[in-house]
C-alpha cells in the first residue's frame, strides 16, 4: 500500500535517519527547558525571570542566526552543525555539573540557557536546510511538516518526561540528559559528506556573506512579508509558551508535573495538525491558512486565561500548539521554498533572526504584562495582538510562490580575459549593449525593471540603464561589482527566472543572436610623478 502523501519523504534515503537523529536532540532540548524554567521557579524567581528563560533562548538565535546562517552557506552545512553540537555539549554538561553541586542562581542560569541557545543558533541555519539537500522539491513542504512533526512529539511527551525527572531527581538530571542528545547530532553530521569545493568558488567572507543575505531579502519583498508577518505572530505567540508556567502554578495551582502535561498537550495538537497542514493548503490560499492560525491562537490563548480547570486548559494548550504547528511550518516552508541554494540558510536564519526576535521581545514583554497584571490578563493582551494581526494580513497579504524560478539557472562560463587578473581584482564594470525596435521600448524597459531587481538581489552595484542619443535603438544595461570574484560570485546565482528574464530581451533584440558583453576593469589614471607603472592593474 502506497503511504500517505504526508508520509512521502520517509521513502527517501537518509531522511529517517535525519529525522530520528532530530527527535532524539528535540527530546534533550525540550527537557531541558523543562528543568531551566522549573529551576528558576525554585530559585525564587519573579515572573519577570521565569518569562526570560525563553528571552534567553530566543535571544542569541535573534542574534546568531544570520553569522551562522553565513558560515553554513560559506564553509558547508557538515562544518557549522559539527562545532555547534559540540559546543553545546560542552555548555549543557558544565550546567549540569553546576546544578548537581547547588551553585546556581537565578542570572547564572539565565546565562547558560543563553549559551545554550547560542549553540542552538549556530546548528539551525544548517540542520534545518540540509532537509531540502534530502528531499526533492515537491516533498519538501512534507519534509518539513514532519520536522515540525518530530519536534511537537518531543514537545508532547519530552516536557512530562523532564516533568518527572526534575521531580524525582532534580534540574541537573535533565541538563545531563540534554547534554547526551547532542551526541547523536554530532555523529550523524560527521558521517555526511564533506563539502565539494572542486566546482565551487572560494568560501565569501562572513562579513560580506552577511551583507549578501540582507540584500537578497530586502530585494524580495514575498520574503520581507513572510518575516514581518512571522514576527508578529511570534510576538504575540510566544505568551503562551513564556507564561505556561506561571499558568500551571498559578491559575491551576499545579507544580512541574502539571507544567510538563501542559506543554505534552501543546505537543499533541501540533502533532494531530501536523497531517491536516497539506490539506489546508491544497483546499486554502497561503494567506487563508496564516490567517487561520491567527484566530485559532487568539481563542486558545483566551480560553487559557478564562479557564481554571484542568481539561479546559489542556483543550486551550492543545488548540494553541494546532495553531502553531500549521502558522510556523508555513512561514518555515514559505521561506524555504522562496530562496534558491546560494543564500539559502542565510535567508532562513534571517527569518529565524526576526522571528526569534518576536519571541526575545515578546516573552520579556509579557513577563512584565504578567507581573503588573496578571497572567490571565497577559494573556488576553496577547489574543487582542493576534487579532491585530490578522488585519495586518488585509494590507500586507501572503503571495503564493513560484519555486520552479528559484532553480539554479545553467552554470556560466566565465570569458576570456586577456589580463592578468586576480581574484580581488577590481572593480569590474559589466556593460551589455542592446538594439531595440521603438514599439517594443515599454516591454523592454518592464523587463529591465525586473532584471534591475535581480540584478541587485545578485550582488550587482551602480545598476545604470541608458539610451544612445545619436541612435535610439541603442541601449546599454551598466553595473558594477566589487572585485573580479564577486563577478563570477554575481554570474552563478543566476535562476531560471532570471534566465527566462534574460531570454526575453534576447528576443527583443534587433541584431539577432546574444547582446553584446563586456567586462571591464575600472581604473584610476595616473597623476605625474606617481610610481605605479602604466600598465599597472588594481588589485
Amino acid at each position: 500500500m502506497t503511504p500517505p502523501k504526508s508520509f512521502a519523504p520517509f521513502r527517501t534515503p537518509g531522511y529517517s535517519g535525519y529525522w530520528l537523529t532530530g527527535l532524539a536532540a528535540n527530546f534533550g532540548w525540550h527537557i531541558q527547558l523543562v528543568g531551566a524554567s522549573w529551576a528558576m521557579t525554585t530559585l525564587g524567581g519573579t515572573p519577570q525571570l521565569v518569562a526570560l528563560v525563553q528571552t534567553s533562548v530566543a535571544l542569541p538565535i535573534m542574534l546568531f542566526s544570520l553569522p551562522s546562517g553565513a558560515i553554513a552557506d560559506a564553509l558547508g552545512r557538515r562544518t557549522t552543525v559539527i562545532w555547534a553540537q559540540a559546543f553545546t555539549l560542552v555548555v549543557s554538561t558544565i550546567l549540569a555539573v553546576l546544578a548537581f553541586m547547588g551553585m546556581l542562581t537565578p542570572w547564572l542560569l539565565l546565562v547558560f540557557t543563553f549559551l545554550i541557545g547560542s549553540g542552538k543558533a549556530l546548528n539551525n541555519p544548517g540542520w534545518q536546510t540540509r532537509v531540502s539537500e534530502i528531499v526533492a522539491k515537491d516533498t519538501l513542504p512534507q519534509a518539513i511538516a514532519l520536522n515540525s512533526v518530530g519536534f511537537n512529539i518531543t514537545r508532547s511527551v519530552g516536557p512530562a518526561i523532564g516533568g518527572v525527572i526534575v521531580a524525582t531527581v532534580g534540574a541537573f538530571a535533565a541538563f545531563f540528559v540534554n547534554a547526551i542528545s547532542n551526541l547523536g547530532v554530532l555523529l550523524v553530521a560527521l558521517r555526511w559528506e564533506k563539502m565539494n569545493a572542486a566546482d565551487r568558488l572560494p568560501p565569501e567572507p562572513v562579513g560580506s556573506a552577511m551583507v549578501a543575505g540582507l540584500r537578497y531579502v530586502i530585494m524580495s519583498p514575498g520574503i520581507l512579508l513572510v518575516m514581518l508577518r512571522g514576527t508578529v505572530f511570534n510576538f504575540a505567540a510566544i505568551s503562551v509558551m513564556a507564561l505556561l508556567p506561571l499558568v500551571a502554578r498559578d491559575l491551576l495551582d499545579g507544580g512541574p508535573q502539571v507544567y510538563g502535561i501542559l506543554l505534552g498537550a501543546f505537543g499533541v495538537g501540533a502533532i494531530v495538525s501536523a497531517f491536516a497542514a497539506s490539506g489546508l493548503r491544497a483546499k486554502m490560499s497561503l494567506e487563508a491558512v496564516v490567517r487561520a492560525g491567527f484566530a485559532v491562537f487568539a481563542v486558545a490563548a483566551a480560553l487559557m486565561a478564562v479557564s481554571r480547570s484542568m481539561p479546559l486548559t489542556l483543550f486551550a494548550s492543545a488548540l494553541a500548539g494546532s495553531s502553531w504547528l500549521v502558522t510556523m511550518s508555513t512561514f518555515n516552508t514559505t521561506v524555504q521554498l522562496s530562496a534558491p541554494r546560494w543564500v539559502l540558510s542565510r535567508c532562513q536564519s534571517i527569518y529565524m533572526t526576526v522571528a526569534f526576535g518576536g519571541n526575545a521581545f515578546g516573552s520579556l514583554f509579557w513577563g512584565y504584562v504578567a507581573g503588573d497584571l496578571g497572567v490571565a490578563a497577559a494573556l488576553y493582551v496577547s489574543a487582542a495582538v493576534l487579532i491585530v494581526g490578522i488585519g495586518v494580513g488585509f494590507v500586507f497579504a501572503l503571495r503564493e510562490l513560484d519555486t520552479y524560478g528559484l532553480d539554479p539557472h545553467r552554470p556560466w562560463t566565465p570569458p576570456q580575459i586577456s589580463l592578468d587578473m586576480l581574484p580581488k581584482s577590481g572593480p569590474v564594470i559589466t556593460t551589455i549593449r542592446y538594439r531595440i525596435r521603438e514599439q517594443d521600448v515599454p516591454r523592454f524597459l518592464g523587463l529591465m525593471a525586473e532584471r534591475r531587481r535581480h540584478r541587485f538581489r545578485d550582488g550587482a552595484r551602480r545598476w545604470v540603464l541608458s539610451r544612445d542619443m545619436q541612435d535610439p535603438e541603442v541601449w546599454v544595461e551598466r553595473y558594477k561589482t566589487a572585485t573580479w570574484i564577486e563577478t563570477q560570485r554575481h554570474n552563478q546565482r543566476r535562476t531560471v527566472a532570471g534566465a527566462r528574464v534574460a531570454e526575453e530581451l534576447r528576443e527583443l533584440h534587433r541584431e539577432g543572436g546574444r547582446p553584446e558583453v563586456h567586462y571591464e576593469l575600472a581604473r584610476q589614471p595616473v597623476v605625474p610623478g606617481d610610481h605605479a607603472p602604466i600598465g599597472h592593474v588594481d588589485h
